[in-house]
């Protein structure tokens, strides 16, 4: 399944997304899923300036949040799990 982004996409298995995406406290299991090699390809080929102006446009953070490129990795893969999840 694919998370699709404005500026890119993210391919991820649905059962992948359930270990990201669900209530309560996700940062450790985003993490943990940030470490799967198929994923961990992917966010490697990303663009910090990239991925910062796609998640400026979320209106979560703010510059100094996203200044940091390994938090907004950790972001758009949260936030791609859940869109799997939702589709």
């Amino acid at each position: 399944m694919y998370a699709m982004f404005d500026r890119f996409e993210l391919r991820i298995t649905k059962t992948d997304a359930r270990m990201a995406s669900h209530q309560g406290q996700c940062d450790d299991d985003v993490r943990e899923l940030s470490q799967k090699p198929y994923i961990a390809r992917q966010l490697a080929a990303l663009d910090a300036a990239t991925v910062r102006d796609e998640l400026r446009g979320y209106g979560a953070w703010d510059d100094e949040e996203l200044a940091d490129h390994a938090q907004n990795l950790q972001r758009v893969l949260w936030l791609g799990a859940g869109q799997i999840l939702d589709s």
